[in-house]
């Protein structure tokens, strides 16, 4: 809360399910006030029932924004001003999976892939940095920890996550000089919808895999059985909202004990070796 009384405002994108939806409610039950936003309002009703469950319903705000629309961004943006008077924080977490390998997919498949999970984020953090500047607010982009290793068959959607880590390590230390904190959220594995939300017809895909097939069928059955043990939206959503409290948030986080053994591989393997090593057991 601000030291007004007033609380202070989090917009939050991708809010119908999985980590968005239990980043807003966690926000609101820490004191913010928050607009949870998403490309189709007609698919609130979960985060609703999620909010009035947790008893926060007055304290989120859902709203119409698609992170591929310029024109959606600065009319959520325009209102949240309107009604609240200011921006004190921003939650990036929108996007969409893509699983498959470049041979068997299309160059137009890897541009909607980065369109909405990398252009969908600079879109949102360009319109938001004026606001988030007058209130010294606080930057954070969920990404994942397929934005520091590069994963099997997830060849578009970790390009995506890469460059949003390279675009926030190099804008950090420029927002700071205008006094807003920047982080990055790095899940592992999380049950939720948005595995689902990849729309993969398993069948359809391994018949078309060809000579990828097998290794296909292998990388399927590996990520199954790691989903089953997956993190809950709530345990990853959790360190969103203590970047949002915390006096002086870290720049990089990982949400569970696993997601930091995992990334720390890739931070202590100078050649490279350690993780090719590491992922050619995923399909093979």
């Amino acid at each position: 809360m601000s030291t007004t009384g007033t609380p202070k405002t989090v917009l939050i994108t991708g809010t119908s399910s999985g980590i968005g939806l239990a980043a807003a409610v966690l926000a609101a039950q820490a004191g913010w006030q928050v607009v949870a936003t998403m490309r189709d309002t007609a698919k609130a009703g979960p985060l609703r029932r999620a909010a009035a469950e947790a008893g926060v319903e007055d304290l989120v705000q859902v709203k119409r924004l698609d992170v591929v629309d310029p024109a959606s961004i600065d009319t959520c943006l325009e209102e949240v001003l309107a009604e609240h008077g200011r921006l004190d924080a921003v939650v990036n977490n929108a996007g969409a999976g893509q699983v498959g390998t470049i041979e068997q997919g299309t160059v137009d498949d890897v541009r909607a892939t980065m369109e909405v999970n990398f252009f969908g984020v600079v879109q949102v953090t360009r319109a938001a940095m004026p606001h988030l500047r007058a209130s010294h607010g606080r930057l954070i982009t969920v990404t994942s920890v397929g934005g520091v290793i590069g994963q099997p068959f997830n060849e578009a959607y970790c390009a995506a996550k890469f460059a949003v880590e390279g675009f926030m390590e190099s804008l950090a230390p420029v927002a700071a000089t205008a006094g807003v904190a920047v982080t990055l959220v790095e899940p592992g594995a999380v049950a939720s919808e948005f595995v689902n939300s990849i729309g993969v017809d398993l069948p359809a895909m391994l018949t078309a895999a060809g000579p990828y097939a097998p290794a296909l069928r292998t990388y399927v059955e590996r990520t199954v059985k790691m989903f089953t043990t997956a993190q809950t939206p709530a345990e990853a959503a959790a360190p969103i909202t203590e970047a949002l409290t915390a006096e002086r948030p870290a720049f990089r986080v990982q949400t569970s004990d696993w997601a930091r053994e995992f990334a720390g591989l890739k931070l202590a393997d100078l050649d490279g070796s350690a993780v090719q090593a590491m992922t050619a057991g995923w399909v093979g």
